[in-house]
C-alpha cells in the first residue's frame, strides 16, 4: 500500500481569485494556467496497518501542526473513498518555494491525491482525480494536467461538476516561463485569507468576475492560434486587475515588492523595444515573465541586472501527473 507520484506546479493565466464555496473549495470564476516544467513535488504515501495516524515529512523535516493537519483532512476524504480505515506514512520533497507565490500547494496536492489514492488501492480517471485534488488545493486541481489546463467552476452545490480539463498538451506551444525569484519568505496574507478579504470588502471585486469571463474566451483562442501577443496581453491585464482588487479590500493590501515593480517596468521595457514579453504575479512578491524562445538571451540578461533577482528559473510548458 505504497505509491510515489510527482506533479508539476502551475502558473495562472486566467486568475483563480475567491471562492463561492470555502468548504468544498469552488472558485467564484472559471480560470486557467499552464504547467510549468522547472517545478515539482515528488510525494510517497505508505499506508500502514500499525499506525495510529498520519505522519507528514516535508524535505527530511516533520512537519508543522498546520501542515501535519492538512494533509490528515486530506487523507480522510481518500480513506472515504476507499472505504480503508488506515493511516499513511507521508514523504514530499518540494523542489519549489513554499508559500511564495510559486503554487507549491498546487503541486504538493496534486502528487498527494495521485500518490494516495494509488497506494490504498483507488483507480481514478484524471477528472475525479482533478476534482479530488481542488478539495485539498483549488490550484491543485490544475495540476494534474500537463500543457494548458482550464479549472472549470461549475455550477452544482456539490462541486461535481467542478474540474480541471486540458486545453492543449505540453506540445503545443513551445513557450518560455522565466519564473523570477526575489524572496523566498513566507508571504504575510496567505492566499486564502487574501481571497476572503477582497470578497468580503473590495469594491472591485465584483467588475474583476465579470472581466474575468471575456479574458477567459479571448486566452482560449489566443492559445488555439498560437498567437503569443494576445496571450500575453490578456495574462498581464488579467494578473493587474486581480492585484487591484487587493488594494480595494479592507484593509488594503498588496503582495508586491519595491522589486516585484522594478521586475514589471522591465517587462514593459523589454516590449518598448520589439521583445514579446509580458509578465503575471499571482499571490505574491515574485513574478514570472512569458517569453519565446529565442528571446531568452535577451530576456535573461535584462531580468538579471534587475535589483533584488536571486535567482531566475526557466520553465516550458511541463507534463501532468506521472508515478515513479
Amino acid at each position: 500500500m505504497k505509491a510515489t507520484a510527482r506533479a508539476h506546479t502551475n502558473i495562472a493565466l486566467i486568475k483563480y481569485w475567491g471562492k463561492r464555496n470555502e468548504s468544498l473549495i469552488l472558485p467564484a470564476n472559471s480560470n486557467l494556467s499552464v504547467t510549468l516544467d522547472g517545478f515539482s513535488t515528488e510525494t510517497t504515501v505508505h499506508f500502514q496497518e500499525h499506525l495510529t495516524e498520519d505522519s507528514f515529512i516535508l524535505n527530511e523535516q516533520s512537519a508543522e501542526e498546520d501542515a501535519r493537519t492538512k494533509i490528515a483532512v486530506f487523507l480522510d476524504k481518500v480513506r472515504a473513498l476507499s472505504g480503508k480505515e488506515i493511516y499513511a506514512q507521508v514523504q514530499s520533497v518540494n523542489h519549489v518555494p513554499t508559500a511564495a507565490g510559486f503554487a507549491s500547494s498546487a503541486s504538493g496536492l496534486a502528487a498527494l491525491a495521485a500518490a494516495s489514492t494509488k497506494a490504498i488501492g483507488l483507480s481514478l480517471e484524471d477528472r475525479e482525480l482533478s476534482r479530488l485534488a481542488r478539495q485539498g488545493s483549488g490550484s491543485a486541481s490544475r495540476s494534474i494536467y500537463g500543457g494548458f489546463v482550464e479549472w472549470q467552476m461549475g455550477e452544482r452545490e456539490d462541486g461535481l461538476d467542478s474540474y480541471a480539463i486540458q486545453v492543449a498538451d505540453a506540445s503545443h506551444w513551445n513557450i518560455r516561463i522565466a519564473a523570477v525569484v526575489l524572496s523566498k519568505t513566507v508571504k504575510k496574507v496567505s492566499s486564502r485569507e487574501g481571497m476572503r478579504r477582497t470578497i468580503d470588502t473590495s469594491p472591485f471585486y465584483a467588475g474583476w468576475l465579470e472581466q474575468t469571463a471575456k479574458d477567459l474566451q479571448e486566452i482560449k483562442q489566443a492559445i488555439a492560434d498560437k498567437d503569443f501577443e494576445k496571450m500575453g496581453s490578456v495574462t498581464e491585464a488579467n494578473c493587474l486587475r486581480m492585484h487591484a482588487t487587493t488594494l480595494g479590500a479592507n484593509p488594503p493590501f498588496t503582495y508586491w515588492q519595491d522589486n516585484t515593480m522594478r521586475v514589471m517596468q522591465t517587462v514593459q521595457g523589454l516590449r518598448e523595444q520589439g521583445i514579446p514579453a509580458f509578465f503575471t504575479i499571482d499571490a505574491g512578491p515574485n513574478v514570472k515573465v512569458l517569453y519565446l524562445p529565442e528571446d531568452e538571451d535577451k530576456i535573461k540578461t535584462r531580468l538579471n541586472a534587475v535589483e533584488g533577482v536571486e535567482d531566475i528559473i526557466i520553465s516550458k510548458p511541463g507534463s501532468g501527473i506521472s508515478y515513479m
